[in-house]
């Protein structure tokens, strides 16, 4: 938060969420010091400890947020290509943005709770045919049921690779049971978003 004035040059918060790592709360208070100089007040808070004078004017207001941060210790972002030859999926890296979703291609979202199917504008009907035949199978109690998420059936088919991905992740956490959703890109629900840094519209090609 800035200041007018030439002694004190503004206040800097480094804000601790209830349910952050405490290794990484000591190395956020690292960099605050190593980043600004004496000229600026530092100062650490905990969440819910926020003043109100400085803190919330400085982000624009207090709003309501998310208060549940569960779902960032199982995000994985996937990548469905065929672009050299053949069908292949690919984890991006644990840092990845919205800019990471190629509009080309079919990106798997998993959130500890579903799997989302994210179809870009651009995606080709090659791998939307591959993709679709891995939402064919959704375990639940009593047994599968055969559906593509937002209530679109399909057919019957083998297993792809985001069938095997989410019956593993199901042995693996049997207290996760993954459900598979479709979404399209410029319909991505709050679940799906929150999942990415600083979600905003996406960008318009340039014509």
């Amino acid at each position: 938060v800035p200041f007018e004035s030439e002694d004190n040059q503004g206040i800097v918060y480094a804000w601790v969420g209830r349910a952050s790592d405490p290794d990484e709360a000591k190395l956020a208070e690292d960099i605050l010091n190593t980043m600004f100089d004496t000229s600026y007040s530092k100062q650490v808070i905990n969440e819910g400890e926020e003043p109100e004078n400085f803190f919330w004017v400085g982000i624009g207001a207090q709003k309501p947020y998310d208060d549940d941060a569960e779902y960032m210790k199982h995000t994985r972002l996937f990548r469905c290509s065929n672009e050299k030859g053949y069908f292949a999926v690919t984890e991006k890296c644990s840092d990845f943005c919205q800019d990471d979703l190629a509009d080309d291609d079919i990106m798997l979202l998993d959130n500890g709770q579903e799997v989302y199917m994210w179809v870009g504008t651009q995606t080709s009907q090659v791998e939307i045919k591959l993709s679709l035949k891995a939402c064919q199978v959704i375990w639940v109690e009593g047994g599968p049921r055969w559906a593509c998420g937002q209530g679109r059936v399909i057919t019957q088919g083998s297993l792809s690779p985001c069938q095997v991905y989410i019956q593993h992740m199901r042995s693996k956490e049997h207290e996760r049971p993954r459900r598979l959703r479709l979404v399209r890109k410029g319909n991505e629900q709050h679940a799906f978003t929150r999942c990415f840094h600083a979600w905003s519209a996406f960008c318009k090609a340039l014509a």
